[in-house]
C-alpha cells in the first residue's frame, strides 16, 4: 500500500516538529482553527492522524459577515468530525474599531482561546509562508518596526503555527489528493482589504520584479529579525532589572545601555505598570529623559499616563486613575 504523497509527508511532519517544540506532551487535548479553507483544512488533516496519542479538537467560528456563514460554518464542524475530531462551531460578533478585519481577528482569536479545552492546550492555526511574507511587507508598509516585521512566532502560547515554512500551494494540493473539499473565503478576493490587495497585486509584482524567491526571502527576514529582537529583549530585561528601585526607573543606569536597549527596558516597565497602546513615538519621547536630557518637563502617554523625571530615576502617573503627579524637579 503506498504511503502518503510528499505533500501530506511534509504537513505532518511539519505539524509533529510544531508541537515537540513547543513542548506540547502527549495525551494534552489540541485546538485545531479551522475556517473550510485549504490551509487550515490541510492542518485539521495533518493533525487529525494523530490523535492516538494527542486528542484532537476543532473550532470553527462563524463571524456571521456573509449569508450563509452559519450553514457553510456547520458543514465545516461536519467534516471534521467525519475526520474523527470533536468539532464546534462558535459564532461571534465582530464589532469595534480598527476596521472589519481587526474587529473579526479580535472576535475570532477570543472565541479560539475560550474554546480551549484545556487551560494546557495550544491551539494550532493554518498560516503559511505566504500569510508570513504579507505580514512582514505590511508591517514594513507601515514602519511598525522590527517587532512587527519580525512577523509571526511559530509558537506564541497559546498560538501554535506549525506550517509557516509551508507554502501555500502545498496545503491546496494535499486538500486535493485527500479529496477534502475547500471553502474559498469571498472576503479573500475583496480588494477593499489591504491583505488582499497585498497577496493579489503586492507580492506578484514583487515576485515578477525581483525574478521571484521573495515570499521565501521576506519569511527568512522575519526569522533573522525575531532572533535579533529576542537577544535585545534578553539585554533590555537585564536593564529592567538593574534600573529598578521602588517601583521607578534608575537613569544613571538605564544610561549606560544603548538607546535601543532602554527603549524596550521602557516596555517592559511601563507595560508592567498597566500602560498600554505604546507606539515608537512615546517610546522615544520618554527615552528622551534619559539620553537626550534637557531638563524638559513630564511627557503625556496613552490613556491619561505621564511620566517624569525626578531626582534621577523615571517616575509614573496617572491623572484619569487620581493618582497625583508632584510638581516637576529640574535637574542638572
Amino acid at each position: 500500500m503506498a504511503g502518503p504523497s510528499e505533500e501530506v509527508a511534509l504537513l505532518r511532519l511539519a505539524v509533529r516538529r510544531g508541537l515537540a517544540g513547543a513542548g506540547v506532551p502527549p495525551g494534552t487535548p489540541l485546538l485545531v482553527a479551522c475556517s473550510g479553507g485549504a490551509d487550515s483544512m490541510a492542518l485539521a488533516a495533518a493533525v487529525a492522524v494523530l490523535r492516538d496519542r494527542w486528542p484532537v479538537h476543532a473550532a470553527v467560528v462563524d463571524h456571521g459577515l456573509q449569508d450563509g456563514s452559519a450553514r457553510q460554518a456547520a458543514e465545516t464542524a461536519e467534516l471534521l468530525t467525519g475526520m474523527g475530531l470533536v468539532a464546534e462551531v462558535h459564532q461571534v460578533t465582530v464589532a469595534g474599531g480598527g476596521g472589519t478585519e481587526a474587529a473579526a481577528r479580535r472576535a475570532r482569536y477570543a472565541a479560539l482561546r475560550a474554546a480551549r479545552p484545556s487551560e494546557n492546550s495550544p491551539v494550532l492555526l493554518g498560516h503559511t509562508l505566504d500569510d508570513q511574507a504579507e505580514t512582514v511587507l505590511l508591517g514594513l508598509g507601515r514602519g511598525s518596526g522590527a517587532r512587527s516585521i519580525a512577523g509571526m512566532r511559530g509558537w506564541d502560547p497559546p498560538w501554535l503555527r506549525p506550517l509557516l515554512a509551508v507554502r501555500r500551494a502545498t496545503t491546496r494540493a494535499v486538500c486535493v489528493q485527500l479529496g477534502l473539499p475547500i471553502w474559498d473565503d469571498p472576503h479573500n478576493l475583496e480588494p477593499r482589504f489591504t491583505r488582499v490587495r497585498l497577496r493579489t497585486e503586492v507580492l506578484p509584482l514583487l515576485e515578477d520584479v525581483l525574478a521571484g524567491g521573495v515570499a521565501e526571502a521576506l519569511a527568512r527576514t522575519a526569522v533573522q529579525l525575531r532572533e535579533d529582537g529576542d537577544a535585545l529583549d534578553g539585554l533590555a530585561a537585564a536593564a529592567y532589572r538593574d534600573a529598578l528601585v521602588e517601583g521607578e526607573l534608575e537613569v544613571k543606569t538605564l544610561a549606560d545601555y544603548p538607546a535601543s536597549v532602554r527603549r524596550r527596558a521602557l516596555r517592559i516597565w511601563l507595560l508592567a505598570q498597566g500602560v498600554s497602546d505604546l507606539t515608537d513615538a512615546a517610546l522615544r519621547r520618554a527615552d528622551d529623559l534619559i539620553g537626550n536630557w534637557r531638563g524638559q518637563g513630564e511627557i503625556t502617554l496613552p490613556r491619561g499616563w505621564v511620566l517624569y523625571r525626578r531626582h534621577g530615576r523615571l517616575v509614573l502617573g496617572n491623572r484619569l486613575g487620581g493618582a497625583t503627579v508632584p510638581p516637576r524637579v529640574n535637574e542638572a
